[in-house]
């Protein structure tokens, strides 16, 4: 098993020596933080779980809804591990608060990672979309053997909800903003699918790899720096889309502002944040019907 360098550079990354890999490892696993999320959770399961995704992390902050129980009834011991997770540190010698995603990300490599081809670090408002191919790693064929995968934010907000519309929320929010490649701030990023075995740096939204540094690819295969990947000649989504549902509905994110985030000392900060990132993507949004599209032409069903 690899192990945690004792150094973290800035509270947002960590070295690590990655696992070793495990005899017959395959499939694609899926680690993320929850807290709270009975709402939608099944629907993101059972979604997942129709594209291939073979065992779920689920690292739980404190969850004091159903969360767990309907993981627990959607999910067996082979295709799920919950972990209990207290995720707010901070600096001993700053007091500089951690990322704890970063450090959940870490450990669910350096713990679970060699008996996986891929790992996927995305968050339960986010889907992996087939662009091509039935599940996430028929998607993944154009890659090849890179272990490095950027997949940038399709950013959904309100879509015009005032209130949460019945029915499942990937058939029920259609408008993104227009430009997944926009410099406005806090609009555009990443989240990576990488091979757990390789990892030498992780962060929420870049890894490094032992091989080849900093570069990742698109889901074409196209291979850029981390810096140049906000090129928009990086831009892809032919194989495979990154679909952020950022708000919901505008109570939702009314109620996402009460709530704050874990890891951010500032709730003013937060809320300014958010409310700034809302108004961007909705000043220039377009229609996207793939996930509908995907979901009706596989037949899959998310539960609701």
């Amino acid at each position: 098993m690899g192990w945690l360098k004792p150094k973290i550079s800035d509270g947002k990354r960590l070295a690590i020596d990655p696992p070793q890999p495990q005899e017959g490892r395959h499939g694609i696993a899926v680690a993320v933080c929850v807290k709270d999320e009975a709402r939608y959770i099944e629907e993101w399961v059972r979604f997942h779980r129709a594209v291939g995704i073979r065992h779920f992390y689920i690292y739980d902050n404190g969850s004091t809804d159903e969360t767990r129980a309907i993981l627990s009834d959607l999910l067996d011991a082979d295709t799920l591990t919950i972990i209990p997770w207290a995720g707010r540190m901070t600096d001993a010698a700053t007091g500089a608060p951690l990322n704890g995603q970063v450090i959940v990300f870490a450990h669910a490599i350096l713990n679970f990672g060699g008996a996986y081809r891929w790992m996927a670090f995305i968050d339960v408002d986010e889907f992996l979309l087939p662009k091509e191919g039935r599940t996430v790693e028929e998607a993944l064929e154009a890659v090849g053997d890179f272990p490095n995968v950027s997949l940038p934010w399709h950013m959904f907000a309100t879509s015009g909800h005032a209130t949460p519309p019945g029915g499942p929320l990937a058939l029920n929010y259609t408008m993104r903003g227009a430009d997944p490649m926009t410099r406005k701030e806090n609009v555009s990023n990443f989240k990576c699918i990488v091979d757990p075995c390789e990892v030498t740096e992780v962060s929420v939204h870049q890894f490094q790899t032992r091989a080849f540094g900093d570069l990742t690819a698109n889901d074409a295969g196209k291979r850029f720096t981390r810096r140049a990947r906000k090129s928009p000649d990086f831009y892809s989504n032919r194989f495979l889309q990154l679909n952020h549902y950022y708000t919901k509905s505008r109570e939702e994110l009314m109620a996402k502002l009460a709530r704050g985030w874990a890891y951010d000392a500032s709730p003013t900060k937060y809320r300014d944040k958010v409310l700034s990132v809302v108004k961007s993507i909705e000043e220039d949004v377009v229609e996207d019907r793939a996930m509908i599209d995907f979901i009706e032409r596989n037949r899959i069903d998310l539960g609701q």
